[in-house]
C-alpha cells in the first residue's frame, strides 16, 4: 500500500483534532518520525527549550490518563483512549533567547513549543495518525508520574493514535479577516 503524497496546504487542510481513537498501538518508528519533525522546528535563538516525553507503554499511559484527566480536567478524558501521548516539558532557554524575552516582554518558549508541537502533529497526519493538542491536564500529576525535575514543567500534551472518526472541516475566518499587506 502506497501513501499519497500531499502538498503542505493539503496536509494542513486535512489535519483535524481527533477525539476518538482506534484500539491499536502506534508504531515506535512513526513516533520517532514525529519527534524528528519537532526537533527540526525553529525556535528563538535555536534554544529548543523543550523536551518531548512520549508515553506509549499501556500501563504508564493508562495511569497517566487516569491521573491527569480527573476533576476539572475530566473534560479532556476523551484522550484516555489515545494509544500514546507526547508530553512537552518546558525547559530553560539559552541566554540570548532569555534576553529577547525581557526586551520583547514575551516568553518565546511558549511560541517555540507551539511550533514544535505543530511540526509533530503535521508529521503525524502525514503518517495517517490522529492527534489532539491538550492544554488542560493536571500538570503536577504529570510531573510526578513522569519524574519531571522540579525546575521544569509539563506544558502541553498531544494525544496520538489511529483515528476512529473523520471530523468535518471546521469553518475558518476569511483570508482578509486574518491577513493584510502593509497596514492593519
Amino acid at each position: 500500500m502506497t501513501m499519497e503524497k500531499l502538498s503542505f496546504l493539503e496536509l494542513a487542510r486535512k489535519r483535524r483534532s481527533i477525539r476518538k481513537y482506534q484500539d491499536k498501538p502506534v508504531e515506535r518508528e512513526k513516533l520517532r518520525l514525529c519527534l524528528e519533525a519537532a526537533r527540526l522546528s525553529p525556535s528563538a535563538c535555536n534554544s529548543q527549550p523543550y523536551k518531548f516525553i512520549v508515553v506509549d507503554d499501556k500501563n504508564v499511559r493508562d495511569n497517566l490518563a487516569k491521573e491527569v484527566f480527573s476533576g476539572i480536567c475530566s473534560i479532556c478524558k476523551f484522550a484516555s483512549k489515545a494509544a500514546a501521548f507526547a508530553v512537552i516539558v518546558l525547559q530553560k532557554q539559552n541566554f540570548t533567547a532569555r534576553l529577547g524575552n525581557k526586551i520583547q516582554d514575551i516568553d518565546f518558549r511558549q511560541v517555540d513549543i507551539g511550533i514544535a508541537a505543530e511540526h509533530f502533529v503535521l508529521q503525524a497526519e502525514e503518517l495517517g495518525l490522529g492527534t489532539c493538542h491538550i492544554g488542560l491536564f493536571n500538570k503536577k500529576k504529570a510531573a510526578e508520574i513522569l519524574k519531571i525535575p522540579k525546575n521544569y514543567r509539563a506544558e502541553l500534551m498531544i494525544a496520538i493514535g489511529y483515528p476512529d472518526e473523520n471530523p468535518k472541516e471546521r469553518a475558518k475566518k476569511n483570508f482578509d479577516d486574518i491577513a493584510s499587506f502593509n497596514k492593519y
